[in-house]
């Protein structure tokens, strides 16, 4: 029987890995797969209520779809048992889950149904809904209504008179898996309460704006606002409703494609995925300006400079909702600029490291252009939360809920995980404490690759250098007068082991 007690059990995939271009704001989200089948064995409802069960900690929100164990239960549960994956792929078992999955991308959804009815192996791995929601989105785009599985929204748009009473699931008797079990166990697992207990972040109201530059921009360090959205329209009426109401026949950009917002309701309201789609949209405002009129950057974030380039600014401001589950995985914001980001409905699981703190499982390129990062949020929590409990420079963490505003500093790497479905703006801006980072981001050697946002990459910095001087005469100059100054009174400092050497009287110094 399933037993949902396994570190051990889940180390096999802790190398599962995805990798993602750090420029963009909205990740891409591309996934792998899985799903049921074969007509023998199929779990008793008591076997299938055990293992519904919590274990060590998990909490579930469904047994596995098709029976697919971790790959331990083989070993240390059900010892003697064949792991029928292996019996069922012949020849191919040699390959890993990833490899035999990236293989089977390649076929069309009439191929992929009939390979699995071949073997019950086959079932498994044809039937994985990360295949099924690859065809949707490559093949439908955002043309589709969402039909409880990904396997049964394909069939429903591509063969719409095939009459179907609902899918049906079967359960495999000893497929033992940690890859695809653990894909189902991210879709599947609730927060635990100790991902959520660490609080840690300053929390301020009513705070003054030369306040905020001097304790929080000027050091580039996060905190969470309370009580400045109280005039917001939006916070008052973006509701589902509302929204629908106003915007429901409007597409907006979903994960790789645009989907109107009333079908995204319907996919968000019935999903359960390991990375739900993310609605996450820079066009907003444009599409719908009554939603550009019911909201405005707080009295913080007003100054903006990269508004001197006008309609040649980068994307700066998108709206985001998403069902519970759904987020972003760690990455820096685009073009080195700081960003706010307001909860108007449901809640959001914040953590922070900052800019010399790569966090744990988390690998970025030498130049930035590219980070390797756990396939999911939840993968990354399972796996790699834990670590930080012991590390002298701990994570900002917080819960930030509806009507609160996070602050991101530049550089800060973050990760955001929806806590229940939620609707939030965020907003990407340039102040004058950050004017020079920015400019030295945007001309990087490789600034084609780093620089988001923008189809004019590579001339993106002198385009908002000679804007800054021809709005702000000697601004830059002024700025860089006064970094170096900064860097010179740095380097100045007497540090403690120098204060704690005198060579007069004969102590000796430390050399590292």
């Amino acid at each position: 029987m399933l037993r949902h007690k396994m570190p051990n059990s889940l180390l096999a995939s802790r190398n599962r890995r995805r990798r993602s271009k750090s420029k963009s704001k909205r990740q891409k989200l591309i996934e792998n797969q899985r799903e049921p089948q074969c007509q023998e064995t199929a779990l008793t409802e008591e076997e299938e209520q055990e293992e519904e069960d919590e274990g060590n900690g998990f909490k579930l929100k469904t047994s596995a779809k098709h029976g697919v164990q971790p790959l331990g239960n083989l070993y240390f549960v059900n010892k003697g048992a064949v792991n029928v994956r292996n019996t069922g792929l012949g020849n191919l078992h040699v390959l890993t889950d990833e490899l035999v999955l990236e293989i089977l991308a390649l076929l069309d959804a009439a191929h992929l149904g009939v390979l699995s009815t071949v073997t019950k192996s086959f079932y498994v791995f044809a039937n994985h809904e990360p295949l099924w929601r690859n065809l949707v989105l490559e093949e439908l785009k955002g043309d589709f209504l969402f039909a409880g599985s990904w396997k049964a929204t394909y069939v429903a748009a591509s063969h719409p008179k095939f009459q179907s009473s609902g899918e049906s699931v079967l359960k495999i008797r000893d497929f033992y898996s940690d890859y695809l079990f653990q894909s189902w166990l991210c879709a599947n697992l609730e927060m635990k309460r100790e991902w959520l207990e660490r609080d840690n972040i300053t929390r301020v109201r009513g705070l003054s704006v030369e306040d905020f530059i001097t304790n929080f921009e000027e050091p580039n360090k996060p905190v969470l606002l309370e009580g400045c959205l109280d005039d917001w329209g939006a916070v008052k009426k973006w509701s589902k409703e509302y929204l629908s109401d106003v915007a429901g026949d409007v597409e907006f950009a979903v994960g790789p494609v645009e989907m109107k917002l009333e079908n995204y309701f319907k996919y968000s309201d019935g999903v359960t995925e390991e990375r739900p789609l993310y609605l996450f949209d820079p066009k907003f405002a444009e599409k719908v300006p009554v939603l550009d009129s019911e909201y405005e950057a707080p009295v913080y974030f007003r100054e903006d400079l990269f508004s001197v380039l006008g309609n040649e600014r980068p994307d700066y401001r998108w709206i985001i909702i998403g069902p519970s589950g759904s987020g972003s995985s760690f990455h820096i914001d685009p073009n080195s600029t700081s960003a706010w980001n307001a909860v108007i409905t449901g809640s959001k699981k914040w953590v922070l490291f900052p800019p010399d703190v790569v966090p744990p499982g988390v690998h970025p390129s030498p130049d930035g252009a590219e980070v390797a990062c756990p396939v999911s949020i939840m993968e990354w929590f399972m796996n790699f939360y834990g670590d930080t409990r012991s590390w002298k420079k701990r994570p900002v963490e917080c819960v930030c809920k509806a009507g609160e505003v996070m602050f991101v500093p530049n550089g800060w790497w973050h990760l955001v995980i929806n806590l229940e479905e939620s609707i939030a703006i965020t907003q990407n801006y340039v102040s004058r404490r950050n004017l020079l980072n920015v400019l030295e981001f945007l001309k990087k050697p490789n600034a084609k690759e780093l620089v988001s946002g923008t189809n004019d990459r590579e001339n993106l910095h002198d385009k908002f250098n000679e804007a800054i001087e021809e709005a702000y005469p000697g601004t830059i100059q002024e700025l860089e007068k006064k970094a170096e100054e900064k860097r010179i009174a740095e380097e100045q400092k007497v540090t403690f082991w120098d204060a704690a050497t005198d060579s007069k009287s004969g102590a000796f110094k430390f050399s590292f």
